[in-house]
């Protein structure tokens, strides 16, 4: 069964995504988390954990950033609290955690482990990681190498923003105003604008662009090719995003998904819109490096210019028309580009195929509109409705008093009922039953087939025939928590680790960190450079994104420097050997 892992901001969010048919959630706790922004309560946690196991939908969180010495006893407790609410696993980056006393709960090495190598992840599976979640930069090949030769259940990134960098190998916010990626703090330096400047000449190649910002990632065409190639969890981005994204995205994967394999959790998707995630925040899409290298950058602008909509047939100061019939509503964000920047605006009013501006502006013919707001659309998610549920066959014996509940698991559950007189119509009061029964409303259940044991019913009034409904509902649903199982994680063991010695990149940032190490057969040799806040001379940034590819320039001979909007400037060397680009400070 494959995994479809969404992404949860708050409570909201993760209820959104089991709604909309996620198979496990993914959420930041109070601390720790790669997304700072992104916090929740542990009360917040119980809550979604409990909704969750109802449809054996699995909640894990993120525990992912690199601690300081005085932070691992918070964690620790943390972790604890954690594993008591009922917590599925955590995600780590920082291997200090595995050097101290921890519940068994499951333990995930996040991406930001910089996990794109078989000895990386065989390590992983030998001190006896779970699971590992795969560098984004990988292709199909290299994602079935490693499935095909370990055992680790593998999750890869399906959907989402890009990070150009590795993950947890970018200190380039970090360096510029000590905000770290690896502590959850990134100020999304990649999505500002940079300029090109040739070293020899001193003369600018390209000027204020966004040289470092990708497009996002929408792997759906190579759902297959991914399951085939071994891949357990497909996981979206997306935890500062808002909750439509979360239900669009969603629910657009899971009917993909259930078109190849079945999910790995339970009950039915009841949907009332259709998913179009070229509706949704994107700044365009790639597929990334799964097939072959290709262009995957995003000079323009690291904002949402939507879909494209048509071209511009005609136009003044105060409305223009498209050269198509495309349905324009009132509040629709509309935008264009000129002179490699995006402009937008509101739409006023539609008539006669007309559109109103919010402001005045003369859009030149066959300008391309593109649509980045469409209200109905989001009108639509916002008032979704689109649950997820049970279904759950009765068999009612009158002469016993019991009903007997199944699921489509085989679960079954009695409840007693009592009753002191019995019907003068008995049919009449099957009817009763089954009408009342179907009455599940806001509730996660579905009765299917109601089968009737015995012909002799009892009179009950439909006041008493709800309250069974309610406490049989609420009883399938208490039991289905109470009886969740989840795994338990074995005891790390130290193994030999792939290299013998370690610097900055290792992000040792604590001494259990640097023990467990040690204990791998590892020296220490320097630690992450947030420890030391010495930035100079280091590499800021590795990336698969090379500016001469780009550029078109492959082959040039020559040799180039970055710099940002405040003149600051940046040593670019491209390892061409590996197909990588490296940002260092001068």
């Amino acid at each position: 069964m494959i995994e479809l892992l969404a992404p949860a901001q708050t409570l909201e969010h993760g209820i959104a995504a089991i709604n909309c048919g996620a198979d496990a959630v993914y959420i930041g706790a109070s601390a720790f988390g790669a997304r700072k922004n992104a916090p929740n309560s542990l009360e917040d946690i119980k809550t979604l954990v409990n909704y969750a196991h109802q449809f054996n939908v699995k909640i894990y969180v993120t525990i992912n950033t690199i601690l300081k010495d005085d932070e691992l006893k918070e964690a620790q407790k943390l972790i604890n609290e954690l594993y008591k609410i009922g917590v599925d696993a955590i995600i780590v980056q920082d291997m200090g955690l595995l050097n101290i006393e921890l519940p068994p709960i499951p333990i995930f090495a996040s991406t930001q482990c910089n996990n794109r190598d078989l000895e990386k992840i065989k390590f992983f599976e030998n001190i006896g990681i779970k699971r590992v979640i795969l560098a984004r930069e990988l292709s199909i090949e290299q994602i079935r190498n490693i499935c095909q030769n370990t055992n680790l259940e593998v999750e890869t990134f399906i959907h989402g923003a890009l990070c150009v960098s590795y993950s947890g190998q970018c200190y380039l916010s970090a360096s510029i105003g000590w905000r770290s990626a690896n502590r959850g703090e990134c100020a999304q330096p990649c999505r500002k604008t940079y300029s090109l400047i040739d070293k020899k000449t001193g003369k600018y190649i390209k000027k204020d662009a966004h040289l470092l910002c990708l497009k996002d990632f929408n792997g759906s065409k190579h759902i297959k090719a991914l399951i085939d190639a071994g891949v357990t969890s497909f996981k979206i981005e997306g935890r500062l995003k808002d909750v439509n994204y979360v239900k669009n995205t969603v629910l657009y994967y899971r009917q993909l998904i259930d078109q190849i394999a079945p999910k790995s959790s339970s009950g039915k998707i009841i949907a009332d819109f259709t998913p179009d995630i070229n509706k949704t925040f994107n700044r365009g899409y790639t597929d990334y490096f799964l097939e072959k290298r290709k262009l995957i950058h995003n000079f323009i602008s690291p904002k949402f210019t939507g879909e494209s909509i048509g071209k511009v047939k005609s136009s003044n100061e105060n409305y223009f028309t498209l050269d198509n019939k495309t349905v324009i509503n009132k509040q629709d964000g509309l935008c264009y580009i000129e002179n490699d920047t995006v402009k937008g605006f509101l739409v006023n009013n539609v008539m006669d195929g007309k559109i109103y501006p919010n402001k005045k502006i003369k859009l030149p013919v066959n300008t391309m509109i593109y649509r980045n707001i469409d209200t109905e659309f989001n009108q639509k998610l916002t008032n979704s409705k689109t649950k997820r549920v049970l279904e759950v066959s009765l068999k009612i014996d009158t002469n016993k008093k019991t009903i007997c509940a199944k699921d489509t698991e085989n679960n079954e559950y009695i409840m007693n009922f009592d009753y002191d007189e019995t019907a003068n119509n008995s049919e009449k009061m099957k009817d009763t039953f089954i009408q009342q029964f179907k009455k599940t409303g806001n509730t996660n259940i579905e009765f299917t087939d109601i089968e009737f044991v015995s012909d002799t019913m009892p009179f009950l009034k439909i006041a008493e025939l709800n309250k069974i409904r309610r406490n049989l509902c609420e009883k399938i649903l208490y039991e289905r928590v109470k009886n969740y199982k989840g795994t338990k994680q074995e005891s790390i063991k130290p193994s030999k680790y792939p290299q013998e010695e370690l610097d900055y990149h290792a992000n040792v940032f604590n001494k259990e960190a640097k023990k467990f190490y040690e204990k791998c057969g590892c020296t220490v040799k320097e630690y992450a450079p947030e420890y030391t806040n010495d930035f100079r001379s280091k590499e800021l940034m590795r990336t698969k994104h090379c500016l001469k590819f780009a550029l078109g320039k492959c082959r040039a001979n020559e040799e180039w420097l970055l710099e940002d909007s405040e003149h600051k400037k940046y040593q670019l060397i491209f390892d061409c050997k590996n197909c990588e680009m490296v940002i260092k400070n001068l």
